[in-house]
């Protein structure tokens, strides 16, 4: 079983940031102690979409944080990513592990559904994510799991459990009380207009 880097998971959102302020605000957050960074870009053509992931990555590298590229293992394996986060609608676990090599960091979400989850590990997953955890302002719509997911969950796996979902500095204590290994943040962080402060207060709180 891998161990995931320590710190706040942090999500991109090309809603919430700017192009010209893209890959400095992905080096914020990986300096103020942001241990992953998700890219999450569906929006732009895949020729901008793959410059931008080179330079997101040299900045999550640079200050010592990993860079996981939602959805798209191809795009991953092109840019030397350290990982995939795939969804039910995404490649398997299989078809990832084999682009990406042994090394990669491969998660899964896997919404409320533990059964899902343990599938997900045996398949070779290194970390499962449950959520929504609160009311997102990223995905309004989504269905919302118990926190208690994290307790039975931990019962039955042994990877790291990621929680996603309406996360506040407020509120995360709640969700490592409940067994979740790391949090995974989306506006709390980068809607903010000092990132760097916003990873810091998240660290402050970790119990």
């Amino acid at each position: 079983m891998k161990k995931l880097p320590s710190g706040l998971y942090v999500i991109t959102d090309e809603r919430l940031m700017r192009r010209r302020d893209f890959v400095r605000k992905v080096a914020e957050a990986a300096a103020a102690g942001a241990g992953i960074i998700q890219l999450r870009e569906k929006a732009s053509r895949l020729r901008d979409r793959l410059a931008l992931a080179k330079e997101a990555v040299k900045a999550a590298h640079l200050h010592g944080a990993k860079l996981v590229i939602n959805d798209d293992p191809r795009l991953a394996a092109a840019i030397g990513a350290d990982g995939v986060h795939i969804g039910r609608d995404d490649a398997s676990v299989a078809e990832a592990r084999e682009l990406l090599g042994a090394r990669a960091i491969i998660g899964v979400s896997c919404y409320g559904d533990i059964d899902l989850a343990v599938r997900m590990q045996e398949a070779g997953a290194d970390y499962v994510s449950f959520g929504a955890c609160f009311k997102s302002p990223t995905k309004p719509e989504e269905e919302l799991v118990p926190l208690s997911v994290f307790g039975a969950a931990r019962r039955r796996l042994k990877v790291p459990l990621v929680a996603i979902g309406g996360i506040t500095a407020a509120n995360a204590p709640q969700v490592y009380a409940a067994g979740a290994d790391l949090v995974s943040v989306v506006s709390s962080v980068f809607a903010r207009g000092r990132v760097a402060g916003a990873v810091k207060e998240f660290k402050r709180r970790k119990i």
